[in-house]
Order: C-alpha cells, then sequence, then structure tokens
C-alpha cells in the first residue's frame, strides 16, 4: 500500500481510505484491456454489505444490501492523454458507454498551465444506504488510486470538501442521479458548487465492485499486492456469512436476531436440531422446502406496507398500493405448496407449522383478493413486464373508465412497436423496441454487419448511445408517445388504486394470519439455512450437559475463509476445571482458540450443528468476551481504562452459567501492576462457577493452579527447527495441557521484523538477565497435590453420576480409568516431591 500523505483529505471526512500504487507501463497503454479499449468498469468502495475498504470499520457504519458498488469505468479514457496537460473537454459518445452528459467549463480553468488533472467518481448508496458515499479519485499525473467510504449528513459537506480538496478535471456519477431531468440533492449540489468542472454520467451498472476489484488486480503494482486483502469484501468473514444461505429477507434477519440472541431454553434448541435431522435424512423435504420458500417475498414489509394510509394521494402511491396488492395475491399462492411439502412431516416444529397452514383464512383473503384482481396477474422480474401486470391488475367491468384507459394504453403501445418498424424499414435498419424504467420505450439498435446509410446516424435518432456495437436511441415521434403512454398509465393506476383500497379495506379484517405465515417461513428459511451450512461442511450435532466438551472442534469462520478444514482441537471445561489459563508466544492462535469456542457455543444455543467430531456444551445464559486493543476517545478513555471498564462490566454481571473470554488482561499498565490485577481478577472469576478462558502472557499466573484445584493450565505448541545456523519457530497450533515453557518468544518475533539486529540482541541480553532474576523453580507440596487430585476425582464422579448413559460393563471400565488416573496423578507428584527434597 502506498505511503502517500493524505491528511487534509481524512481530517475532512473520517472515511476509510485506501491507496493504490498502480503499474506505470506507458501513458497510453496501462489502462487499456486485452482489447485495446478503455477498460469499463469504475472501482467504487462499496461492498454489496457496505463492508469498509480499510481493514479498520469503526469510521465506516453497515449497512443493507442496497449498498452500490463501484468500479473502474472507461470514462476515464483520459489515461490516454496523461502525456500532456489534460484539458476540459467533452469525450465523444461512441466511445464510452454514457447516457447523458454535463459540461460547464470556463476559459481559466480550460487554459491554465497547470490544470487539475484528478478525475473523480462519487456515487451514492440508494434505500436504507442513502447517506452513505463510496469516491474513487484518480490523478493522471501520478499512477495513485484512492478509494473512500464515509457516511454523510444531509447537507453532504464531506462530500464537497472532499471535491474542493482534490480539484477534479472531471466528476463521474451514476446516470441515475439525473432521472427525467429530475437531479438528486447530491447531484444538484455538486453541479451548483463545481460549475467549472465537467460533470459525466454513467450508466449505474458499470459501477460494478467484482469487475472494479479484477481491473485493481490487473493494474496494482506486484510491490503492493498485499492491498488486496482489504478491497476483498469481509461480508462473509463472520458467524453469519459462514451460516448465511437463507433465500428470504425475513429469513436472513431472523439467522442474524438468532445469532446475536442466542436461545437458553434446552427444549426449544433441541426442536430445531431434531428439525435439522430431519432436513439433513429426509433429501426430498430439504430439496422440496427450499424451492418452496424461495418463492415467497418479504412478508413484513408487505404487511407493513399494506396497513398503512398514505399521507398524499399521488400516482407512484397508487403505483405502489397495486403492487402490494399483487404481491399479496403471489404471497397466498405459494401457501398450498408450502403446505404440502410440510404434510408428511415427523418432527413437532413442522407439524406444528404445517398445522398453522391449514387457516382456512388464507384461502379466504385469496378468494377476496381474486374478486378483483386478474387469476392471470402475477408477480414478475422486469419492469416492463411488471408495468403490464399493474396495468392489467384489476379485473375488467369492475371500472368503465378504468377499460377504457387500459383500451388507450394499447393502443398507444401498438402505435410504438408500429413507429418503430415505420423507422426501420424507412432506414433498412434492425430496429427493435426496448423499455427501461428511466426512458420509458426506446430503440435499439445492434450493428452487425450492417452499415449505416451515408456512414453515419440519421439525424431523426436523437439522445444516441452507443455500447461496443449496440445503440440506443429515441426520436420526436417516440418521445410524444411516451409522454401519451404516461398519462394513460396515470390514469389506469389512479382509477385502479380506487378499487384495491375498497379491497383492501375488506381483507385486513382477516389479515392476522399473514404474520403467523411470516413467522414460519422466516424460520423454516433459517432451518433451512442451517442445514445448508451442514452440508458444505462437515459438522455434528451438539449435546447439552453440564459439561463443555469439544472433539476436534474447528473454527468455523476460518473453515469458510480457507476452504480447507483447519487445525482442530479438543477443549474440555467443567466444574471441577472451570478455570482455564491459556499460555503460548505471540502468533500460536491463543485468540483464534478462545473465539472458536465462543462461536461453536453460540452455534449450539442457536439450534445448529457445529464444526467438530462431537460436541458437548452447558446452556450459557451469558457470553462475555474482553478481546482487543484500543482506545476510547468519546469517553476519554485509555487502553488500560477500556479493559479495566470491560473487566468491571464482567464482574458486576457474571452469574454461575457465565461463559467468560478474556483475551490479554493488564497489558496497558506496568509489568507488576498488570500481575497484580489479573491474579484479583482471576482469584474472583474462578470463585464463580462461570466458565472461564484467560489467555495471558503473564506466566506469573499459571502459580493459580497450585493453588486452586478448579485452575488448569494450557498452551498452545510451538516447535523449533535449526536451519542454516539459525533457529526458527513452527507454530503447530495444537493446543495441550500445562504451562507454556517458551521465553522470549516476544523477542522471536521481534525478530521476523525489520528491526536492527543490535536491538535484538541487546534485548536478548536484558531479558536473560531479568529471568535469572524473576524466574526459579516453584513447586507445589505433596498435600496440595493430593487434593487437587482428590478434588478432580469427586468432580468427574458427580458429572458421572448426571450425565452418564454408559452401559454397567462401559460404565465399570470408565470408573476404573478415573482410578487409574488418581493414582497415577498421586505417584507423580510423590516422585517430583521426592526429587524436590533432594535438591
Amino acid at each position: 500500500m502506498a505511503a502517500t500523505s493524505e491528511n487534509s483529505l481524512s481530517a475532512a471526512s473520517n472515511a476509510n481510505i485506501t491507496h493504490f500504487n498502480v503499474k506505470s507501463t506507458g501513458p497510453s497503454s496501462s489502462f487499456l484491456s486485452s482489447e485495446g479499449q478503455s477498460t469499463p468498469y469504475l472501482l467504487g468502495p462499496y461492498a454489496k454489505r457496505s463492508c469498509p475498504l480499510s481493514t479498520s470499520e469503526a469510521d465506516t457504519p453497515q449497512t443493507d444490501a442496497n449498498n452500490t458498488s463501484g468500479q473502474l469505468n472507461n470514462s476515464f479514457r483520459s489515461f490516454n492523454r496523461i502525456s500532456r496537460t489534460p484539458r476540459l473537454k467533452r469525450t465523444p459518445r461512441a466511445s464510452t458507454p454514457q447516457t447523458d452528459h454535463t459540461t460547464v467549463t470556463t476559459g481559466s480553468s480550460a487554459t491554465s498551465t497547470n490544470a487539475v488533472s484528478v478525475i473523480v467518481a462519487v456515487v451514492e448508496g440508494r434505500g436504507l444506504a442513502r447517506g452513505e458515499i463510496g469516491m474513487a479519485s484518480l490523478n493522471l499525473k501520478c499512477p495513485e488510486l484512492i478509494l473512500s467510504q464515509f457516511a454523510d449528513t444531509g447537507t453532504y459537506a464531506k462530500v464537497v470538501t472532499k471535491l474542493h480538496i482534490l480539484m477534479p478535471l472531471e466528476i463521474l456519477m451514476p446516470d441515475t442521479v439525473s432521472e427525467k431531468g429530475k437531479g438528486t440533492k447530491l447531484y444538484n449540489l455538486i453541479t451548483e458548487n463545481f460549475q467549472n468542472v465537467t460533470l459525466t454520467t454513467v450508466q449505474r451498472k458499470y459501477f460494478n465492485e467484482r469487475k472494479g476489484f479484477e481491473y485493481i488486480q490487473q493494474l496494482s503494482a506486484p510491490e503492493i499486492s498485499t492491498v488486496f486483502m482489504e478491497v476483498q469484501t469481509k461480508s462473509n468473514h463472520c458467524l453469519l456469512g459462514v451460516l448465511n444461505y437463507t433465500k428470504t429477507p425475513g429469513g436472513e434477519r431472523r439467522l442474524r436476531s438468532n445469532i446475536l440472541e442466542p436461545l437458553v431454553d434446552v427444549d426449544t434448541i433441541n426442536i430445531r436440531l431434531d428439525t435439522l435431522q430431519e432436513f439433513l435424512e429426509d433429501e426430498e423435504l430439504f430439496f422440496g422446502l427450499k424451492n418452496a420458500i424461495s418463492h415467497f417475498l418479504d412478508i413484513d414489509q408487505l404487511l407493513s406496507v399494506l396497513i398503512q394510509i398514505p399521507k398524499q394521494e399521488t400516482v407512484q402511491v397508487a403505483e405502489a398500493k397495486i403492487t402490494h396488492v399483487i404481491q399479496l395475491k403471489h404471497t397466498l399462492e405459494l401457501v398450498p405448496p408450502l403446505r404440502a411439502v410440510l404434510k408428511n412431516c415427523k418432527t413437532a416444529l413442522l407439524a406444528a407449522y404445517s398445522a398453522m397452514l391449514e387457516d382456512n383464512r388464507f384461502e379466504l383473503i385469496l378468494e377476496q383478493v381474486k374478486t378483483v384482481i386478474n387469476d392471470d396477474v402475477n408477480y414478475m422480474n422486469g419492469s416492463l413486464n411488471m408495468r403490464t401486470q399493474k396495468c392489467y391488475a384489476v379485473r375488467p367491468n369492475i371500472n368503465e373508465f378504468l377499460d377504457i384507459a387500459r383500451r388507450a394504453y394499447t393502443e398507444i403501445v401498438d402505435d410504438i412497436a408500429g413507429l418503430v418498424d415505420q423507422v426501420g424499414e424507412k432506414y433498412s435498419l434492425p430496429l427493435r423496441t426496448s423499455f427501461s424504467t428511466a426512458r420509458g420505450f426506446y430503440i435499439q439498435m445492434r450493428l452487425e454487419g450492417v452499415a449505416l446509410p451515408g456512414g453515419q446516424m440519421p439525424t431523426e435518432f436523437i439522445k444516441v448511445t452507443k455500447y461496443k456495437s449496440n445503440y440506443s436511441f429515441t426520436t420526436a415521434d417516440l418521445i410524444r408517445m411516451n409522454d401519451r403512454c404516461d398519462e394513460a398509465l396515470r390514469e389506469i393506476y389512479h382509477m385502479s388504486y380506487v378499487v384495491v383500497c375498497k379491497l383492501l379495506t375488506v381483507v385486513t379484517d382477516h389479515i392476522h394470519c399473514l404474520y403467523k405465515l411470516s413467522d414460519a417461513v422466516s424460520m423454516l428459511d433459517m432451518l433451512l439455512s442451517l442445514a445448508n451450512a451442514c452440508t458444505v461442511s462437515k459438522y455434528v450435532r451438539p449435546e447439552f450437559t453440564d459439561t463443555l466438551a469439544i472433539k476436534h472442534g474447528r473454527h468455523p469462520i476460518l473453515e469458510h475463509i480457507a476452504g480447507q478444514q483447519p487445525v482442530s482441537n479438543n477443549s474440555y471445561i467443567s466444574e471441577g476445571s472451570n478455570f482455564i489459563i491459556l499460555t503460548g508466544p505471540n502468533m500460536s492462535g491463543k485468540s483464534t482458540y478462545l473465539k472458536q469456542v465462543a462461536l461453536c457455543q453460540i452455534m449450539a444455543q442457536l439450534g445448529s450443528f457445529v464444526p467438530a467430531e462431537y460436541a458437548s456444551f452447558r446452556i450459557a445464559d451469558q457470553i462475555f468476551t474482553r478481546i482487543g486493543v484500543d482506545d476510547d476517545l468519546e469517553t476519554n478513555s485509555s487502553t488500560f481504562m477500556v479493559e479495566m471498564k470491560e473487566v468491571a462490566y464482567i464482574i458486576h454481571n457474571v452469574s454461575h452459567r457465565s461463559l467468560i473470554i478474556i483475551d490479554e488482561l493488564g497489558r496497558g499498565t506496568s509489568a507488576e501492576e498488570g500481575v497484580g490485577i489479573c491474579h484479583a481478577i482471576c482469584e474472583f472469576l474462578l470463585n464463580m462457577k462461570a466458565f472461564t478462558l484467560f489467555a495471558t502472557h503473564f506466566l506469573e499466573l499459571c502459580q493459580l493452579q497450585t493453588l486452586y484445584p478448579n485452575v488448569e493450565n494450557q498452551h498452545m505448541q510451538v516447535q523449533h527447527t535449526h536451519a542454516e545456523g539459525s533457529e526458527r519457530v513452527l507454530y503447530t497450533y495444537l493446543l495441550s495441557r500445562g504451562q507454556s515453557e517458551e521465553r522470549n518468544y516476544g523477542i522471536r518475533a521481534a525478530e521476523m521484523t525489520a528491526l536492527p539486529r543490535t536491538i535484538i540482541q541487546q534485548a536478548k541480553a536484558i531479558a536473560a538477565k531479568v529471568n535469572q532474576k524473576l524466574w526459579a523453580k516453584q513447586h507445589s507440596d505433596l498435600d496440595t497435590v493430593r487434593q487437587r487430585a482428590v478434588y478432580q476425582l469427586a468432580t468427574r464422579l458427580i458429572q458421572t453420576a448426571r450425565n452418564s448413559q454408559l452401559d454397567p460393563d462401559s460404565l465399570r471400565l470408565y470408573v476404573q480409568g478415573l482410578k487409574k488416573q488418581y493414582e497415577d496423578e498421586l505417584q507423580i507428584a510423590s516422585e517430583t516431591a521426592v526429587i524436590y527434597t533432594e535438591e
């Protein structure tokens, strides 16, 4: 990543910014595709779920799937003019996929010898992502691309400030910002504040994340290839991304809310697990239900808009209400197929949903809807298809004036088709009629082996745009017909709206059953998603006891990212050893292991299978974590103060059924104070029955095992290899019992960086002297070891009595094994005590 300073830019926006150095292979070839044309995509910072480009996510709010992606567009055609001073100049229409141009220039800006050379692309999110701004800027004199994403207010002060700092030669925006001559607030603001800058609008489909990322990989200099990880969307690098195979918006919302608030009732969890088991055992049920669920729309949103009373009755409101009634009909028609799939299910949850779908109110509402809405009307994709469905939604003979308006609309559409045919015959060109929401009806032509009359477009064709060999244009007559068509549509929508509103007043009396339908669809979608995740990876059904025991557990997110099975580890926490102190070198995998345990616990209580060969969990009423090191400027808290506040919250809210994850504590103060604070906090927590995993670099804390029988030391293994006269550390990522015997592993980690060798050598010498004073052998007396062994044996016998499902012979063997383990521990303790006495 380039180390370019952009302090003023960062200060102006608090944005996430990523810099790219681009290969300088020549002023006219570095941004050309293999066909010799400019690369037709503009890289902007929007990922589909609004994941920021920078590794930091603090400044960028997360938004919904309405976020827009932007990528390097061929409107950056000025790359071919890098060698000379850029001038403000309109690009010929034939060279770019543009739909419109706005160009305002002045003599001073066009003739200056120090003319600006920055091209900026700006895009704003739509829907729930409105106010989220993506910006890409490229300096033609310096091969550097800067991408940024930030949230702005309604005044767009950050956008204007950034543009003033960049002083762009040209600004690119999607063509949707100026649809039908009405610009958005951001578009109007930019045109008013930057009248001397060329403003070019480009079709929004070219703001494409995937294509733009491909061009970044192609154009970036090899030495900064590490930046790719930051550009890639991180939306799937979370538990939601691993488990989310939902087909409906309601199912995704439900999955997310269940991950954030897992269940605590064992019976409810087991009901979900039984359902997943049936899905995995019955392939026909799984795929049949998946197909039935996939056709449902967002029922929650549909119910919300159906009962809303609009403040103003506009054409847009009328059109939307007609669409909602069509969606209601579409939803009700999906109930019988869903009921048929669930008819013979065995599990209690699926049987309950099957019984709920037998409610006759679904058929009653559908019959009422069909008295007004045509049987052939369906919810369809495509703007023209849906426009036709809305136009003919209401049955004929209900409103005479509506029937007249529809006949007029049909005649106009037929006239438009006839007009296009006449124009095609007139010029002997292969013309076809097309439709878009923004332009209405227009003409398209594909020139392949066809010559234009006179070698140029006829003057009758206006608003001509070209992409490759495809031309789009219109004519004056077609524009007038579009206006007549829109007028007829307005009349149709208005009269249909009146009929539809009368229908909804009747339907709303029985609409309560649709809330149950929404609940059933979202739950089934979530459970199908969890079952789908089990088919992708090798997951196992968890059990629920009073012990956390995982055999060969794996990190679900790491497995998803890597695409292969990561190193697995065993986990065992019980009431007899409920406080685990985890040690090991830097980068040995401690944090990953802690998060793995927490994620598996969440998955189990969610009602999902978990990535392991065997898994048993104790229901946790709360999961507390203290992970990471960061300060908090808003509350004027240092890193150490943030740690203390987080730990204080845990101490005041922890219960005997909680799971506590602490990854480093007390590192923000002196070593002596850090050890003291950690020791005191550990003693408080280990007196609770909560399960605690405590990762630390303070090896002094490992002595707690000699004082308390419910404390157990574990560490992450490393191996040392010698090659070419130097020692190297090999991380195995395997968990073992006992404390880590590694010393000076922080210095070894520093050796892997660019620190001077003299500093490393001096650090080793000082550390060796300090270790001679601090590290002395400490042994427990024989009585303490015996007490610990007795405590461990007693707790394991109690757990066996509570949870064992073994047959008598197997139980006898297990108890004999416990006895032998108890005797071995006493024998080792006795031998150790003898050796220590002799020394």
